[in-house]
């Protein structure tokens, strides 16, 4: 293979800084993405792709931009190797542990209490919650951030309802509770 060849080859696969990383089609897409509503971060992932495109160097988009090199770095590698359309793929923060279908478990368990679940006692706490849900989801919570939880969905582990004590009804209808003690 001749000299020639091997720097077409290269020069196709990685175009140098002041060549176009992108395609029409990816450049126009990120160009109308950039104009809807995103998080500051996904704009910004848009933005450096584009400038890298335009011929820019990772300091000059760094400063432009006011982001970190590793994020300009990142980015722009991307539009290289020509996964410029995934920029809203890779979520941005930590990763949810706890997901829907926990919550929903976890509304359910705290309207049928404990003792539906073969517990013998009568009201959940958060470390008790914590366990059962664990073994049903391998999903390991503290008991402290279990109360976060239900309180960002407006529940209690106290019990807001006070049972009525159980009446005793007599043949002619007359329930005993309703009777006045002098």
């Amino acid at each position: 293979m001749s000299q020639d060849n091997q720097d077409t080859g290269k020069r196709n696969r990685y175009p140098s800084i002041n060549g176009k990383y992108l395609t029409d089609f990816q450049r126009n897409f990120l160009k109308e993405s950039l104009k809807k509503e995103h998080r500051k971060a996904y704009r910004q992932r848009i933005e450096i792709m584009l400038l890298a495109d335009e011929g820019f160097a990772q300091t000059t988009i760094c400063k432009t931009l006011q982001c970190a090199p590793d994020t300009a770095r990142y980015w722009m590698t991307m539009a290289r190797i020509g996964l410029a359309h995934l920029w809203g793929e890779r979520l941005i923060g930590r990763p949810r542990k706890v997901n829907e279908a926990y919550l929903a478990r976890l509304t359910e368990l705290i309207a049928n209490g404990p003792k539906n679940y073969g517990y013998s006692f009568n009201r959940w706490t958060g470390q008790s919650l914590s366990k059962h849900l664990a073994q049903e989801f391998a999903i390991e919570i503290s008991p402290r951030h279990l109360n976060r939880l239900l309180k960002s969905l407006n529940l209690s582990l106290k019990d807001n309802h006070v049972t009525p004590p159980p009446s005793i009804c007599t043949p002619g209808g007359i329930v005993i509770r309703d009777l006045e003690i002098n």
